[in-house]
């Protein structure tokens, strides 16, 4: 009888099979004029492999690659890398998964099976909506691309917040936008949004002005200062627990950061809310060259990096009107084949 062979050893550390490299193609920019270009990696992702990824992950992106036939300059944008953004997607994700779980106690059977928690980018990719995102292609005999995937269902979540001024006790839906004020308009679609940041910002206390918040009753006593200061700061004196004290009572005791705009209105001034550092964050800005004196002739190269819920901005500023394409290299990973972790680990 043939001896069966171990898989022990070769399905530890296996990594799922998956597409690596996404293709897109830009629309035409004007010269002179940006025209934004957004990719959701997960929506792209369950695409190229035929299986479903939540956009609620933190992936990882080797590097992107940008081709053109004419100059110009390509800024590439993404979501904060920050604690306030993390907590914020984690917060405003767990109350619309409550909403959710309420609701579907009256009617447990209506749970779709791809039930996902999906934001925007910000009130740009708000008006242009999903289907405005940039979808992957691949590449002809040619060298020429072909028509981009068909797109399959991709919805945003909805928030349905109940009007309190309501006889009927009736709720308005809201979609979510990450970064940005609530409600930024202008038009209906945007007073249809409101921001993760912005929410969590308004839903925690403000801290303490003072911390520690103790009584002023130290002086500061100034004295000699010993050229040796450093074996001078112990010697023994009556006055320096004072003075100690004193600085510790009086300074870097209010936070480095702002949180209130002024005595009448308070605000937390999240970066990445409505107040402070508005918008997307920068991941990279690369210049394209036509002419073969510059090392970049037709393509730049963007770094790689982190990109929270998998999405990524590029604007495509080009001397004469022209498109880009797009070229995406993901990581292999753990899981379902790439580099990517769950946001509430982020």
């Amino acid at each position: 009888m043939a001896r069966r062979k171990s898989t022990r050893l070769s399905s530890v550390g296996k990594i799922e099979p998956a597409q690596l490299t996404l293709t897109f193609k830009s629309e035409v920019s004007p010269a002179g004029i940006p025209i934004r270009s957004i990719i959701d990696l997960s929506q792209c992702a369950s695409l190229a492999n035929r299986r479903f990824y939540r956009q609620g992950l933190n992936w990882g992106v080797a590097g992107i690659k940008i081709l053109s036939v004419s100059s110009g300059q390509a800024w590439t944008y993404k979501l904060p890398n920050t604690w306030v953004m993390a907590n914020a997607w984690k917060k405003s994700m767990s109350t619309w998964a409550k909403m959710n779980r309420e609701a579907l106690a009256e009617a447990p059977s209506v749970k779709p099976r791809f039930l996902d928690f999906k934001v925007f980018m910000d009130s740009i990719h708000h008006t242009a909506g999903f289907a405005g995102n940039l979808l992957p292609m691949t590449i002809s005999q040619a060298g020429g691309l072909v028509s981009p995937a068909v797109v399959g269902e991709w919805e945003s979540s909805k928030m349905f917040i109940p009007d309190t001024t309501s006889a009927t006790g009736q709720a308005y839906d809201r979609e979510l936008i990450a970064v940005g004020g609530n409600y930024p308009g202008p038009g209906a679609s945007g007073m249809n949004a409101v921001s993760l940041i912005e929410g969590y910002s308004a839903s925690r206390l403000l801290p303490a002005v003072l911390d520690p918040n103790a009584p002023d009753d130290a002086a500061l006593v100034d004295g000699p200062f010993p050229e040796n200061w450093i074996s001078a700061t112990f010697n023994e004196g009556t006055q320096q627990t004072d003075d100690v004290i004193d600085v510790m009572i009086t300074e870097n005791n209010i936070a480095p950061y702002p949180f209130e705009n002024d005595g009448a209105h308070f605000d937390t001034m999240y970066p990445g809310g409505a107040n402070q550092l508005v918008g997307l964050q920068n991941h990279d800005v690369s210049n394209i060259y036509s002419t073969s004196a510059t090392t970049s002739t037709g393509v730049a190269r963007i770094k790689g990096g982190s990109f929270p819920c998998g999405l990524i901005a590029i604007d495509w500023i080009p001397d004469v009107a022209s498109n880009i394409i797009i070229q995406v290299d993901l990581i292999p990973g753990s899981h379902r084949g790439y580099l990517a972790e769950p946001m509430q680990d982020m």
